[in-house]
C-alpha cells in the first residue's frame, strides 16, 4: 500500500495546470475537416497543425487580439482576427483550393508540444540537425524545481547522461553523457544563444557560469555527431536559448521568489517587452544558501540584459551582456571512513571558491531572400577564477597556522563564428547547404602561490613577485571551416555528409616551482623551472549522416562523426604535490556513432530508442606511479598520482526515451496535462589497448 501511495504521488506531482487561454477549433475545405494545414499566429512564436479531422488547439495565449493565419499546401491562406476573452474561444475556418500560382512566402515560427522534450528540426536558423541524435528540453512544460536549479529534475528526461550536482543551489551544472565525466560539463560544448560560455574553449572547457533555468526557453542537446559544426567535444553541444521580451507588450514583468532548507533563498526578477523595432529582456537572479554541511554557504548574483533591433523584415542585430558573480565556502572533501561515520561533516574551515564572469556577445542576422541566411556572432569572456585553502590531500588534517594555496585564473578571450544556410535544387529534390567559419583567440593567466592563513576570503599572494608555485601565460588560437549538406536522395531518404578543418596553436610562458620537504616539513629541495613551449597543429575529420523517415510520424536514422580533442598547457599545468602531469601528454581522438529509432503518435506519445558507440583513443587519466623519494635519500620510493594518456578506451550502449500523455488517451480536451515519461541508459565501457596492465581491460 505504502508503494502504490507513493507512486500515486509521483504521478499527480507531474500533474501541471496552465494559468492561461486556448483558441480551438476546425479547418475545412468544402464540408470535410482539413488535415495537416497550419495554424498559426506568428508573433506569438506560436503554431500548431490540424488533426486527421481537421481540428486545431492553441494553447498558451494571454487575454488579448491576435491574428490567427492557416495555410495548407495547395489551398489559399486565411488570416482572421480574434479577441480572447475567456478561458477558450472557437474559431473556424474555411479555406478553397488555390486557383492560381502565388509567389513563395515564408512563414517563420517556433514548434509548440504538450510534451517536456522534443526534436531539433533538421534546419532550424542556421544549424543542420538531420540524422543526428538531438533532445530540446522545452523548460515551461517541466515540472522542476527551476528556482534551485535542480539539474536531475530539469535533465531527467535525456537518456545516458551522468549528473553531478557538486552544490545544493544548482550554481553550477555538471552533466556528461555516455561514460564521460559531468566534472563541470566539460566534455559538452556549452553555449548560451549560440555562443561559447566556457572558460576556455580549447584549454579550459570547464563552465562556471549556468544561466538560472528561469531566464531560459529552451535547451538544446546534440550528441557526439555534433563536432562538425561546434567543435571537439567528444559529448556534444549544449545550448541554452534564453528567453526574450514579450512580442505584444511593451512592458512585462515577472518575479519568483523561492525559499528552501538549510538557508536557501533565490530571487529571480525579470522584464522585456517590444517598443518599435527594439525587444528587449532582462532578469536579474539573487541565490544565497548555508548549505547541508558546515563550511558550505553561497552568495550569487546573476544578471543579464539584450537589445534586438529589427532594421526591417531581413535584417536584425542583437547586443547582449550577462555578468555572474559568486563567493562559496568548501567544506573539503571526505575519505569513505569520514563520510561513513557523519557526511555532513566538515575538514575545512578554510576553503573559498569565488568566480567572476562577464560575457558579451554581438549577433547580426541577415536573410537575403526566402533561400539564404546569414548568421554572424562575435563573442567575448572576461573573467576569473579564485581557488584558496588547503588544496592537498582530503585524509591530511588542515594545519590551521600554514600558509593557505591560492589559485588564480584570469580569462581574456574571444571569437566569431559566422554561418551561410543556402537551401537550393539538385535533380529536382531541395538541399541545403551550410558553410561556417570560426575564429577563437583565448589567453588565460594561471598563477599558483601562498596567502595568508586566516579563515577569512583572502584572495591575495604574499609573494606576488615571486610565487611559491607557478606562473604562466597560456595563449591559444585556433581557426576552423565546417561544411555540411543535406541530400534529399527521395521523398524519405536523405544523406548528410559534413567535414571540418581545424587549426590550433596553444603556447606555454612562464615557470614552475619544484619545492620538496622532508616529513618536518624543512625544504630540502627547491628549483624554478622555466617553460617555453609552443604547439601548433592542422587536422581534418568528417562524418555522414543518413535518415529514412517513411512518414511524418517516423525516423529511422544513423550517422557517424569523427572527434578531437585539443590538449593546451592550461588543461595540465598545476604544481600539486599529490598529482604529476606527464609533458608529453597527446591530443584525444576518437570517433561518434549512432542508429536509431524515433516518432511521435499524435500528441499522445513520443519516443527515441538508440543505440550509440564511442571511440575514445589517448583517454587521459591517472595512474599510480613510484620513484625514488628525495627524502630518504632515495632509498625508499615514494608514490604519486601520473596524468597521461592511459589508453584507449570503447564505449557502447542503448539510449531510450518515451513519454506520454496520459489524458490525451482519454479525449481529454481541457487545460490540465499529465505526462508520464520512461528513460533508460545502459552504457558500457572498457580501457582496450594500454600499456598499463592494470588499466588494460
Amino acid at each position: 500500500m505504502k508503494s502504490l501511495l507513493t507512486i500515486l504521488t509521483l504521478l499527480v506531482s507531474t500533474i501541471s495546470y496552465g494559468q492561461l487561454y486556448s483558441i480551438y477549433g476546425k479547418v475545412s475545405s468544402g464540408n470535410e475537416g482539413l488535415p495537416g494545414a497550419v495554424v498559426l499566429i506568428e508573433n506569438q512564436n506560436l503554431n500548431t497543425e490540424t488533426d486527421e479531422s481537421g481540428r486545431y488547439t492553441l494553447n498558451g495565449l494571454k487575454p488579448g487580439k491576435y491574428d490567427v493565419t492557416v495555410f495548407a499546401y495547395g489551398f489559399e491562406t486565411s488570416l482572421q482576427t480574434v479577441e480572447i476573452t475567456k478561458d477558450k474561444v472557437e474559431l473556424d475556418f474555411e479555406i478553397a483550393e488555390l486557383q492560381e500560382n502565388l509567389k513563395e512566402v515564408v512563414v517563420s515560427a517556433e514548434e509548440t508540444s504538450t510534451f517536456g522534450v522534443s526534436r531539433l528540426k533538421a534546419v532550424e536558423g542556421v544549424t543542420i540537425n538531420e540524422a543526428k541524435k538531438t533532445e530540446v528540453i522545452n523548460i515551461d512544460n517541466l515540472v522542476a524545481n527551476k528556482g534551485a536549479n535542480t539539474a536531475r529534475q530539469v535533465y531527467s528526461r535525456i537518456p545516458g547522461l551522468n549528473i553531478w550536482e557538486s552544490d545544493g543551489a544548482g550554481v553550477q551544472l555538471g552533466i556528461g553523457g555516455r561514460g564521460l565525466s559531468p566534472n563541470r560539463s566539460a566534455n559538452f560544448n556549452v553555449r548560451q544563444n549560440g555562443y561559447d560560455i566556457a572558460a576556455d574553449a580549447l584549454g579550459y572547457p570547464e563552465s562556471y557560469y549556468t544561466p538560472p533555468v528561469q531566464a531560459v526557453k529552451r535547451i538544446q542537446i546534440i550528441r557526439g555527431a555534433a563536432s562538425l559544426q561546434y567543435g571537439t567535444q567528444f559529448g556534444g553541444m549544449v545550448n541554452f536559448q534564453l528567453k526574450e521580451g514579450s512580442q505584444t507588450e511593451t512592458f512585462d514583468f515577472q518575479s519568483n521568489q523561492t525559499v528552501g532548507s538549510f538557508g536557501l533563498f533565490n530571487s529571480f526578477n525579470s522584464f522585456g517587452g517590444t517598443i518599435g523595432k527594439v525587444n528587449y529582456y532582462a532578469f536579474y537572479d539573487y541565490k544565497r544558501s548555508d548549505g547541508w554541511r558546515p563550511n558550505s554557504s553561497l552568495n550569487q548574483h546573476t544578471a543579464y540584459a539584450a537589445f534586438k533591433y529589427n532594421f526591417n523584415t531581413y535584417s536584425s542585430m542583437k547586443l547582449e551582456y550577462t555578468f555572474m558573480d559568486y563567493l562559496a565556502q568548501q567544506p573539503g572533501g571526505l575519505t569513505d571512513n569520514e563520510f561513513l561515520q557523519d557526511p555532513r561533516q566538515s575538514n575545512r574551515t578554510r576553503n573559498w571558491f569565488q568566480v567572476n564572469w562577464n560575457l558579451l556577445a554581438a549577433t547580426f542576422d541577415h536573410r537575403f531572400n526566402s533561400k539564404i541566411k546569414l548568421n554572424s556572432r562575435f563573442f567575448a569572456l572576461i573573467a576569473t577564477k579564485d581557488a584558496l585553502g588547503n588544496l592537498g590531500r582530503i585524509d591530511r588534517p588542515d594545519d590551521l597556522d600554514a600558509e593557505r594555496d591560492l589559485l588564480k585564473d584570469e580569462f581574456n578571450n574571444w571569437g566569431n563564428e559566422t554561418r551561410l544556410i543556402f537551401n537550393y535544387n539538385l535533380l529536382g529534390k531541395s538541399s541545403v547547404l551550410l558553410v561556417g567559419g570560426r575564429y577563437y583567440q583565448g589567453f588565460t593567466h594561471r598563477m599558483q602561490g601562498n596567502a595568508d592563513s586566516s579563515a577569512d576570503p583572502n584572495f591575495d599572494y604574499l609573494n606576488p613577485e615571486n610565487l611559491e608555485g607557478s606562473d604562466f601565460d597560456l595563449p591559444s588560437r585556433n581557426t576552423s571551416f565546417f561544411i555540411e549538406n543535406i541530400f534529399n536522395v527521395s521523398d524519405k531518404v536523405s544523406i548528410t555528409p559534413g567535414i571540418r578543418y581545424e587549426h590550433i596553436l596553444t603556447e606555454s610562458e612562464g615557470y614552475f616551482r619544484d619545492t620538496r620537504t622532508d616529513l618536518a616539513g624543512n625544504i630540502i629541495f627547491d628549483e624554478r623551472i622555466d617553460e617555453d613551449k609552443r604547439n601548433s597543429r592542422d587536422f581534418v575529420f568528417g562524418g555522414v549522416g543518413v535518415s529514412y523517415k517513411p512518414n511524418k510520424s517516423l525516423e529511422i536514422y544513423g550517422n557517424f562523426s569523427q572527434n578531437y580533442r585539443a590538449i593546451n598547457f592550461n588543461d595540465i599545468r598545476v604544481n600539486n604535490p599529490s598529482l604529476e602531469v606527464d609533458e608529453n601528454l597527446e591530443d584525444e581522438r576518437g570517433f561518434n556513432m549512432d542508429i536509431g529509432m524515433r516518432g511521435q503518435i499524435g500528441t499522445k506519445m513520443q519516443y527515441d530508442v538508440s543505440a550509440f558507440y564511442l571511440s575514445y583513443d589517448q583517454r587521459i587519466g591517472t595512474i599510480l606511479q613510484t620513484e625514488p623519494d628525495p627524502r630518504f635519500n632515495n632509498l625508499v620510493d615514494r608514490t604519486f598520482r601520473y596524468r597521461t594518456n592511459i589508453a584507449d578506451a570503447g564505449i557502447y550502449g542503448l539510449e531510450l526515451f518515451s513519454e506520454f500523455n496520459v489524458l490525451e488517451y482519454f479525449n481529454y480536451d481541457g487545460r490540465d496535462r499529465l505526462n508520464v515519461f520512461f528513460n533508460l541508459g545502459v552504457i558500457k565501457s572498457k580501457y582496450l589497448r594500454s600499456e598499463e596492465q592494470s588499466v588494460e581491460g
